[in-house]
């Protein structure tokens, strides 16, 4: 007679069940609608700064609406972050529609203190924005606000946060500002998650990430 093999052990199922790897969800970094603040002005390096602190604290302008992207974008994430700026929060409100939105200060955006300019010399906004975040970033110039170096780390600290959400298979959102955005996408990068959906960095547009 030929002894037949014994079957071998089955894993119980929820051991099975652990043994399997949860894929990581994706990541999507999306930025803040208009704000109402006019950029059609021009500004010495002075004005520049007070109109900066405005638009710190400013919210949008009235009767936009998030594109259907990324309402779409909200409405499958298991979680939605937002920086603690007007400007950011009213955004989280017109996209979550009514889902929980976890507010961080981790996401506000880098700041963008200008170089000092004799007052004949003027530019709008959006080119003192250039400016400054030149002189920012290539001369260390903060007017002892957040340094470059310290705003790689909250970057990365930021990028380690969503990481750690998305590990868990959900979907995160994030909606705040376009250049720590940025910073924050580099970092993702950089831990292995690749951008597979890019929309710029235009009012509402958002850039998905996905774990290679």
């Amino acid at each position: 007679m030929v002894d037949t093999p014994a079957p071998a052990p089955t894993e119980p199922a929820p051991i099975r069940a652990a043994l399997v790897a949860v894929r990581p969800g994706a990541i999507t970094l999306a930025r803040h609608g208009e704000p109402a603040l006019s950029r059609k002005c021009m500004l010495t390096s002075d004005q520049y700064r007070e109109w900066w602190a405005k638009y710190e604290v400013g919210g949008l302008r009235a009767g936009q609406t998030p594109p259907p992207e990324l309402l779409a974008t909200a409405e499958g994430a298991g979680a939605i972050y937002a920086s603690t700026r007007p400007r950011a929060q009213e955004t989280a409100a017109a996209a979550a529609a009514g889902k929980e939105i976890l507010t961080d200060a981790l996401f506000i955006e880098a700041p963008l203190p200008p170089p000092h300019f004799p007052a004949w010399f003027k530019l709008p906004p959006k080119y003192w924005g250039g400016v400054a975040r030149f002189w920012w970033h290539a001369f260390n110039h903060h007017e002892g606000q957040e340094t470059r170096r310290e705003a790689e780390a909250r970057a990365e600290q930021a990028a380690q946060v969503l990481i750690d959400r998305a590990s868990s298979g959900q979907d995160v959102l994030v909606l705040a500002h376009g250049y720590f955005n940025h910073m924050v996408g580099k970092r993702l990068k950089a831990a292995g998650w690749k951008l597979v959906h890019n929309q710029g960095f235009r009012y509402w547009s958002q850039r998905r990430y996905e774990k290679r």
